[in-house]
């Protein structure tokens, strides 16, 4: 059940007669700190920093598939930048992951009606043999059925699921549906010894034929199979063809799979706290994307909405209380092993984070907040949410905070958390897939995003008391960030 906070006033009238310790009393945020979180907010809505960094990471470098061609360039591009933009400390953290490389995919229908079908390969997914993988096609219609069926009905076949995700602003099909016949579909049908796995792709876009890509749950090379993810439109076209009850055989060409160990980087900047360096607000997005295309929007995006928050804090008279950390994260897309490896080697410095959330869902407007701090913090939250309303953001008391995706794992180890829900209507039209560039980005609405970022980041910086970052702080908070 939700704890309503105290007021300010009431607060202050127990602080006075002394029923509560200075441990207990509320956070608040100073007057003149509003303020000039509001002046930040009018100022971000009409700069244009976050479009120019996205239109220079998504020009200059392009697609960055993490341990790829672009790895190392990117990084050097980001620590470059953070460094021309003034951040006053700039630096990078190794990240080890398994190395996946993709060179080509390519699949047909052999039986009963032969031709091409439109495809990619997935995340970890094994190669098929020379020559190609052809086998008959077993269709389930959920994963439930999958995982209920009798393993002799999958051995030797390749398993289709066509699950369709539907349009939401919260996107909530995605994690309901299309991350987990992704992620876990290929590994129940491989333990039930299937030779293959296709599925409809995770995506919105019922017309394009424009293939979702993503990662799958294989972890082990030698358990892994051949996965891939069919456009929505080849997907409707295979199920006509299954639906005329005759065998249906389909063949796979994937040239793909781990090629050993590749150590990258998380890129971080730094705006210094002036008076507690050592305690942090942490923001940021991350670096890698997936190749098909340019990772504008998944998350070139959620870096330059960052780096503009910080870089409007970083241009004020006056360098703000505590420091406004930037971590463009390595490797989110294959595993979270930016933010895992981040988590763990700050693990014991989580209570010095005063709050946290990063952006990784694309440049919609920011429309919801909700927020995993201490009770005694709720009202801070509450100034936040009353500087950010005006620009469409609306406060939901009763939702946990998780961070966002990388910064999911700082905050499962204690740290308190803000989600900061944005327009996700269309984000999964272009979701992992060629269509992922630089024209689906609206400069105004990008802009919103940065107004809201550099709003909490420095009245979360500049706030008397803290938010409640301490180890295992929000074990049971509920957050699935």
């Amino acid at each position: 059940m939700h704890r309503p906070s105290l007021t300010l006033l009431t607060a202050s009238l127990m602080l006075a007669t002394g029923f509560v310790s200075a441990k207990d009393a509320p956070t608040t945020i100073p007057a003149p700190a509003v303020q000039t979180a509001e002046q930040l907010r009018d100022k971000a809505m009409h700069d244009d920093t976050a479009y120019k960094v996205v239109e220079g990471l998504t020009t200059e470098i392009g697609a960055r598939l993490a341990g790829g061609v672009n790895d190392q360039r990117a990084r050097d591009w980001m620590v470059a930048k953070f460094k021309a933009l003034g951040f006053d400390k700039v630096y990078t953290e190794p990240v080890t992951f398994p190395l996946w490389v993709r060179r080509s995919e390519h699949g047909a229908i052999v039986a009963p009606f032969p031709q091409p079908l439109t495809l990619i390969a997935l995340g970890y997914s094994a190669g098929t043999p020379k020559g190609g993988l052809t086998a008959e096609v077993v269709q389930f219609p959920t994963l439930d059925a999958l995982k209920a069926a009798d393993p002799a009905s999958v051995k030797g076949k390749i398993v289709y699921i066509g699950e369709r995700m539907q349009r939401h602003k919260d996107g909530m099909d995605y994690g309901r549906i299309g991350s987990p016949i992704r992620v876990q579909g290929p590994v129940i049908a491989q333990e039930k010894g299937a030779a293959g796995y296709l599925l409809r792709s995770a995506g919105t876009d019922a017309n394009s034929r424009t293939p979702h890509t993503g990662v799958t749950g294989f972890m082990d090379p030698a358990k892994a199979i051949p996965a891939a993810a069919l456009s929505n439109p080849d997907a409707d076209q295979l199920e006509r063809v299954l639906a005329y009850g005759k065998p249906v055989t389909v063949k796979l060409d994937l040239d793909c799979g781990i090629e050993g160990q590749y150590t990258g980087a998380n890129v971080i900047g730094e705006i210094t706290g002036r008076k507690y360096p050592d305690q942090v607000v942490a923001i940021g997005g991350h670096l890698d994307s997936w190749d098909p295309g340019t990772g504008a929007i998944d998350d070139g995006a959620g870096v330059a909405i960052a780096v503009g928050a910080a870089k409007l804090i970083h241009d004020l008279p006056q360098r703000p209380d505590r420091t406004i950390r930037v971590i463009a994260f390595a490797n989110e897309e294959m595993g979270l092993w930016g933010g895992r490896a981040y988590a763990d080697k700050h693990a014991a410095d989580v209570s010095k984070f005063q709050l946290g959330s990063e952006s990784d869902f694309g440049s919609g407007p920011v429309w919801r907040m909700s927020a995993s701090v201490k009770p005694e913090a709720r009202g801070a939250i509450e100034q936040i949410a009353k500087v950010l309303a005006p620009i469409g953001v609306s406060y939901d008391v009763k939702r946990p905070g998780g961070g966002g995706s990388d910064l999911s794992q700082m905050h499962g180890k204690g740290m308190a958390a803000l989600s900061l829900t944005q327009d996700g209507t269309y984000y999964f039209d272009w979701h992992h897939t060629a269509n992922d560039t630089l024209d689906k980005i609206d400069p105004k609405q990008l802009a919103q995003n940065v107004a809201v970022y550099a709003v909490f980041s420095y009245m979360a910086a500049e706030a008397n008391g803290d938010f409640g970052s301490a180890p295992g702080a929000f074990a049971h908070d509920g957050a699935e960030d």
